[in-house]
């Protein structure tokens, strides 16, 4: 009767407690844990989402842009190890906060090249605030070279600094992210109370899925607006967001989401290092279980204490090679490898493929990446737990469910490679007339003096897209005063109509291919739901397949494996396959800036091709799994047959002893 009172009177006490202070609280401390992890991987996911707009913006290419894309992994990479070995030594609040502040201002550094940067320049027909020049085709002008006004060595320099700031922010970004998942989980698994933690870790791991999908739908957002927003009167603006030169506002969502994490920190610095642990209502025998099994926590904790940091890197090693010796562990890692190479390469340039497959712009790419693709990948993960909860799945039943996922996924991806349209016809790369005299020189042109560095695509009332208002020989633009747009061209000496000198209309002509966006977008969401089955029970292979004792460095060593091999290689592999694709390249300071067109065909073979790729590796993995669970399933109960077989026979001489005694 006095422990019931005991308990009682401690149950108010830390309720009490928790009204005044609620830093004492662990429901408080999941929920700015939650509205911090969305906050980071907003930010992260952010420039994943601007990725096309920021080549364009600063003229880079694909593979730079995809190494700077997973630069973050490598700040990331050399650090989380040793999480594992300071994370009960610290203040991991406090530490959290610490991490916190540098990934905000990774964030604001991120978005200072627009800053240090003068206007964002482009190829028009239209004297403005930005040039003085136009691209139309002056035959009265001997002599037109703007080639070397933009690679003064200023300009050179301010390259440089823009790339150097855009990397240095990725590695702040990466190093800032190390304590918080991490000592975020263990310290709600320490202080939450045992049936409780499931649930809280449960809602920190969904907002790891929703916080990419929440940020392509911000980039979504702000790419409508136009880069130089702040620097220029909206009526000066002549583009509109369905042009090819369009520039979106990139640096905006930077500023916010680097916002949202300083704002997110706050509460940090006034978490203590040890809160009261959660009480629940409960029967005595659980109270006791949950006293046992603090106590058991406590001695591993202890015994990780009293190793010294030497010691620690000494036995990680041997850990290392312990687990990799075991072939489920090992195939399965290598799985994992596959699937994050695929997803660290389309979560990066998906974008970038639908708005040049399907002439979109970037930011309805960015709003189906969002609504549609990332859900689909949750809904996946989900249904393999719920999957996995229903039937109580053994091992091998666990590797059948991954191989079943993978198998369906692969055949759902596989008439996604021929579904494109090739690149539209553009006079000089794709398409030639006999009277071409160059690359992008006509008979019709030759008296125009275009610029080689001109881009201003516009398509001809022929159906055949050209580079430039002078490329076409067009002499006139007709605009809209009060907007500032362009209307048309018209006397344009390269196209024929009836006879007599044609018009064009301003923007691309497109790749006509909007027909196939709908079955594109069901089938690879549905190829992303059936790989992202395979999510939960692959885990629950590597958790099962090692020794016990083995199961938190198993599962760090997995994500270090998976970052040295998939996302920090896997962004810069499909950047490199993109830009062998590239047919026409921008120029700057006579080096290759930014690709201007691509062999559409090419384009999807190479970058679906190497989906593909990844989700074969990753089913031969799984039926490589499979079939040694399987063995081992069969050796197990081969192994128990002797013992009961003697015990049958015995029992059939019993019987027939029994029954001669009866006759």
């Amino acid at each position: 009767m006095a422990a019931t009172v005991t308990e009682s009177s401690s149950e108010d006490q830390s309720r009490r407690i928790f009204c005044k202070n609620p830093f004492l609280n662990i429901k408080f401390f999941v929920f700015c844990h939650g509205f911090l992890q969305l906050s980071q991987l907003l930010l992260s996911g952010y420039l994943k989402s601007s990725i096309s707009t920021i080549e364009k913006r600063f003229g880079l290419s694909s593979q730079t842009s995809g190494l700077l894309a997973s630069f973050n992994e490598v700040g990331n990479t050399l650090l989380i190890v040793f999480v594992s070995y300071f994370g009960s030594r610290v203040n991991r609040p406090r530490f959290i906060g610490c991490g916190a502040i540098l990934v905000s201002i990774a964030g604001f550094l991120m978005s200072l090249p627009h800053f240090i940067t003068g206007l964002y320049e482009y190829d028009q027909s239209i004297a403005s605030v930005f040039s003085n020049s136009t691209d139309l085709c002056q035959p009265a002008m001997s002599t037109r070279n703007l080639s070397d006004t933009d690679c003064t060595p200023h300009a050179v320099k301010e390259n440089r600094e823009v790339l150097l700031i855009l990397f240095i922010g990725q590695a702040l970004l990466g190093i800032g992210g190390v304590p918080i998942q991490p000592f975020g989980i263990s310290y709600i698994d320490d202080f939450a109370s045992e049936r409780n933690s499931p649930l809280y870790l449960g809602i920190l791991f969904a907002l790891t899925i929703i916080g990419p999908g929440v940020a392509f739908m911000l980039g979504s957002a702000i790419l409508h607006f136009y880069v130089d927003i702040d620097k220029v009167p909206p009526e000066e603006i002549q583009l509109t967001n369905k042009d090819p030169r369009w520039v979106g506002a990139w640096w905006l969502g930077f500023l916010v989401a680097a916002t949202l994490v300083a704002l997110s920190a706050i509460p940090y610095f006034f978490f203590p290092k040890e809160m009261p642990k959660e009480v629940v209502k409960g029967s005595k025998s659980e109270v006791k279980t949950s006293k046992d099994l603090l106590n058991q926590l406590k001695s591993k904790s202890e015994i990780l204490q009293s190793l010294s940091l030497t010691q620690f890197i000494k036995i990680f090693p041997v850990v290392l090679l312990r687990n990799l010796r075991h072939p489920v562990y090992l195939l399965v890692v290598l799985a994992q490898v596959n699937l994050s190479a695929m997803v660290a390469g389309l979560a990066t340039f998906m974008g970038k493929f639908l708005e040049r497959q399907f002439s979109l712009t970037a930011s309805f790419a960015n709003m189906i990446i969002g609504s549609v693709n990332i859900p689909g990948a949750m809904v996946g993960i989900v249904a393999g737990g719920a999957i996995m909860k229903k039937f109580q799945m053994t091992l091998k039943q666990c590797g059948g469910m991954c191989v079943i996922g993978m198998l369906l996924c692969v055949i759902f991806a596989f008439p996604l490679l021929f579904l494109g349209c090739p690149t539209q016809k553009v006079a000089g790369l794709n398409y030639r007339r006999s009277s071409d005299v160059g690359q992008h020189s006509f008979e019709c042109n030759s008296k125009c003096n275009c610029l080689d560095k001109a881009y201003n695509p516009i398509c001809g009332a022929d159906g055949i897209e050209y580079i430039s208002p002078c490329f076409a020989g067009c002499e006139v633009v007709n605009s809209d005063v009060v907007e500032n747009k362009v209307l048309n061209y018209t006397h344009c000496r390269c196209i024929s109509a009836n006879g007599t000198e044609g018009s064009a209309s301003p923007g691309t002509c497109g790749t006509n291919c909007s027909h196939l966006l709908l079955p594109f977008v069901v089938l690879s969401c549905l190829a992303g739901i059936l790989a992202s089955t395979s999510h939960t029970p692959s885990f629950m292979l590597i958790l099962r397949s090692v020794q016990p004792e083995d199961k938190s460095f198993a599962i760090g060593i997995q994500f270090l494996l998976l970052r040295i091999l998939a996302w920090m290689p896997g962004p810069v592999l499909y950047g490199s396959a993109i830009d062998t694709t590239c047919i026409l390249w921008g120029k700057k300071c006579k080096k290759n800036a930014a690709c201007r067109y691509y062999d559409n065909d090419l384009f999807r073979q190479r970058f679906l091709g190497l989906q593909f790729f990844f989700e074969v590796g990753a089913f031969l993995c799984f039926v490589a799994v499979f079939i040694i669970l399987r063995r081992q399933e069969r050796e197990t109960r081969n192994a128990t047959e002797p013992k009961t077989i003697p015990e049958k026979e015995k029992l059939a001489e019993k019987s027939s002893k029994n029954l001669d005694s009866k006759v």
